[in-house]
């Protein structure tokens, strides 16, 4: 059975390229949100076997909507997406939980690599 995947993103691109990279390697994109209140409730509602996560999103970022899910699930696979030049971020979020980060623009192997990796 293929991976239940859940998208976090504020822009519907960068949603739009993990999306097509997780479907064409059969994963199954069971939902996406686009802003970190969102993505709380999406898990909620959906429970993902992970999450892929934006760092910097309006409403609520990444990191805080991370700690509120792993506080809902200790056991919550969540990868964080970040542009470059956000390392203190990165690190923040590594601390809060998170399995492993990949860096945007989108490197389908990083991807796929990184999810293999936080599901396994």
């Amino acid at each position: 059975m293929s991976a239940r995947i859940l998208i976090v993103d504020d822009a519907a691109f960068m949603r739009m390229m993990i999306k097509d990279i997780l479907s064409k390697n059969g994963f199954d994109v069971v939902g996406e949100a686009n802003d970190g209140a969102q993505a709380i409730e999406k898990y909620k509602e959906l429970k993902p076997d992970l999450v892929t996560m934006d760092i910097t999103m309006p409403e609520m970022d990444g990191i805080t909507s991370l700690k509120e899910i792993k506080t809902i699930d200790p056991s919550a696979k969540i990868i964080m997406c970040s542009a470059m030049g956000q390392q203190a971020m990165v690190i923040d979020a590594i601390q809060a939980g998170a399995k492993d980060f990949i860096v945007k623009p989108f490197q389908a192997d990083r991807v796929l690599e990184a999810i293999q990796k936080a599901i396994s």
